[in-house]
This record gives structure tokens, sequence and C-alpha cells, in this order.
């Protein structure tokens, strides 16, 4: 019987003791690794994200960044921040949508309004070029191409650019008012295609547009295809204009480079203005983020959330 008892003790005092010591907790977020995702030195995203924030020099370099940054395109963040809860990118205004949670620059939230007023300043532009007069096919096509512009510029446009999520740059009147200049408009332009490309951050808008004005000048094919700001150069204007991708009109979400601007000043325009926003995970704790933690997001001497948030 004394060794029952004595057996007893002895769990009772280890379960005791089992339950008095001291509980590991799980790390928190805090602990998490931050994983940064940019998307490469051709995009005129990373060229605006990088100069808003105040780190111009990783706007085409590198070696300045967090070692194990991960590149991708504006989709492919998108996608990841949808699923990566440690992750933070960056992407287009107009990219936006209920999968992911958009942040707070410096305590201002992106929208059309902020951006008008000019209290979101993590903006860029989007631009646009043209191929050089007498650099076409044939007539129609530069008709076309100058018909596009004229409507782009007009209220029409306008209205076609706030709905694809950004802020237009100007509003020259209807394009009912307008297009009795363009004579080329009122026929049948069915067989005809125009060829636009250049930053895929403008391609939203740049499809939203193309579909738009089909209807409005004779029915006019349109094409887009979109693989980088720097491609709208070289596709319109630069070494590529006369290759199998040559494309009427090139888009980018920068403004073009020096070495960019041999064409004529009035091959150029701009057609909006964009936010850029920083994105994470819906679940993540942070909403808000200022240029100077990006900063050092993107450098690595912020390489855990936890350092965020006591920040």
């Amino acid at each position: 019987m004394k060794k029952i008892v004595l057996l007893f003790s002895m769990i009772l005092m280890l379960t005791l003791a089992a339950c008095s010591a001291p509980v590991e907790e799980e790390p928190g977020f805090e602990a998490e690794k931050i994983n940064v995702y940019t998307r490469d030195t051709s995009s005129g995203t990373r060229d605006g994200f990088m100069r808003g924030i105040g780190f111009a020099d990783a706007s085409a370099n590198d070696s300045v960044l967090v070692a194990g940054f991960i590149t991708a395109d504006n989709n492919a963040i998108m996608s990841a921040m949808a699923t990566d809860l440690s992750g933070v990118g960056y992407v287009s205004l107009s990219s936006v949508n209920n999968t992911i949670k958009a942040l707070k620059f410096e305590g201002v939230v992106a929208n059309e309004a902020n951006v008008l007023n000019d209290t979101y300043k993590l903006k860029r532009p989007f631009v646009f070029m043209r191929r050089v007069d007498g650099d076409y096919v044939n007539d129609t096509e530069y008709q076309l191409t100058m018909a596009f512009i004229a409507y782009v510029a007009s209220n029409d446009g306008a209205d076609v650019i706030a709905n694809a999520g950004a802020t237009a740059t100007s509003g020259t009147g209807t394009w009912a008012s307008q297009v009795a200049n363009f004579p080329v408009c009122a026929l049948d332009n069915s067989a005809v295609t125009l060829k636009f490309g250049g930053s895929d951050s403008v391609q939203k808008i740049a499809e939203a547009l193309s579909a738009a004005f089909s209807p409005a000048c004779g029915n006019v094919k349109t094409e887009n295809d979109h693989t980088g700001s720097s491609d709208g150069y070289k596709r319109s204007q630069g070494g590529e204009k006369d290759g199998v991708n040559y494309k009427h009109i090139g888009y980018s979400s920068r403004f073009f480079r020096d070495e960019e601007l041999s064409g004529p000043e009035g091959t150029r325009s701009q057609l909006a203005w964009d936010a850029i926003v920083a994105i994470v995970h819906k679940d993540n704790p942070v909403d808000d983020l200022t240029g100077e933690q990006l900063t050092k997001i993107f450098k690595g001497e912020y390489t855990l959330w936890g350092d965020v948030i006591t920040d």
C-alpha cells in the first residue's frame, strides 16, 4: 500500500512540476522574415517606386538591394502577395484589388483624389511615344495614329483613363466635337491594325483606350503587346522599330530617359498620373509605411517584420 501511495505522490509531483514550468510561446508575426519583391531594372514602376521612397540608387541597380530579393512582374507580385504572409512588393494602383492589402504611404491613402491634390506623393507618370512623321507604312496608319492621340487627350479618353484606375492629365473636349478634324475616322478601317506596346503597368489603360477608340474611328483593329517601359521606346523609335515587334505607339510608366529622346518632342506626351502602392498580404498587420521604412526594407536594414512594427 505504501508503494502505491509513494508512486502516486511521485506522479503528482511530476505533474505539478510540469504545469508550473514556463511555456515557450510560438514566435509571432514579428519574427517573420520579410520577403522582398521587386520589378526588374527596365520597369517604370520600379523607377517610380524607388525614386518615390527616396532610394533612387536602386531604380536601375540590383546590387544595392537586400540579399535574396525576388524579381517578378506586376501580375506575379500581385499573386505572391495573395499567398505570402511575409512578403512586400509594389504595383500600380490600377492593379490593386481585394486579394491583397494596399498600404498607405506616409499616412495617405492611394486614390485618385489624393493623387490630384498631391497629398499622395508616391506616384509616377504614364507617357507615350509615337513613331516619327514619315515612318509609317502608309498615310492611313499615320492619320489613325494621330486620331488616336487626339482621342486620348479628349474628355472621352480622360473618362476611359479614370475608369481604368489612373488620373488623366488633360480633357480637351468631347471626341464628338473633334472627330471631324480626322476624316480618316469616317472610313472603314477594319482592315487596318494599330499596334501598341511598352509598359505592362499601362496595359490595362492602353487596352481600354484601344477598345473605346476602335468603334469611334471606323472600327480600326488594335493590338496590345506590353513587355516593359524600355520597349516603349525601342519598338516605336529605337533599334527595334522596324522589327517584327514594331509599334505605332509605345507606352512608358516613367519619363523617357535622355538616351530615348532622339525623336522630336512633339512625338511624346503624358496621358496620366498613376499612384504606386506598396502591397502586402491581407493578414499582414501593417497598414502604413513611410519612405524611410520602405528604403530600409529594400536595403535590407530591416529584415524582420518586427523591425517595422517596433519602429
